[in-house]
């Protein structure tokens, strides 16, 4: 069931907004919650807002240039969200990756306080 013109919605489209234009830190700023969990397929979450902040500073410090960063797709209900991404870019050090992820995430008063990403790391394309 989609509710897009439910609060959560809203917050998640202009998320997708801000992302898809590059402005990640500014995403994650403005949306997840001081206690966020995040974490990537079984990996162990980390927690905590500035925990996390800097796993995105990292990952964002080490993108030389993106090429593709799309929301395929966008499912909202209720309180979770799920985000279909496309992403390539290249890294610093000059290795280009290609993939697909979802992120899975729940809200809570407006913000993000749970997400994991699924993605097949089998499946990431080296270019």
């Amino acid at each position: 069931m989609s509710h897009s013109d439910s609060p959560v919605a809203t917050s998640v489209a202009h998320l997708v907004e801000l992302v898809q234009k590059g402005d990640i830190l500014n995403a994650y700023d403005l949306y997840y919650a001081d206690n966020v969990s995040m974490n990537e397929n079984t990996n162990l979450a980390t927690v905590g807002k500035a925990e996390n902040r800097l796993r995105e500073e990292a990952f964002v410090g080490s993108v030389a240039e993106i090429h593709e960063n799309r929301a395929a797709s966008v499912l909202v209900d209720e309180n979770k969200a799920a985000i279909h991404w496309i992403l390539e870019f290249t890294k610093k050090e000059g290795l280009r990756l290609k993939f697909s992820q979802i992120a899975l995430q729940t809200w809570e008063n407006g913000k993000i306080v749970s997400e994991t990403f699924f993605y097949d790391s089998a499946t990431v394309v080296q270019k």
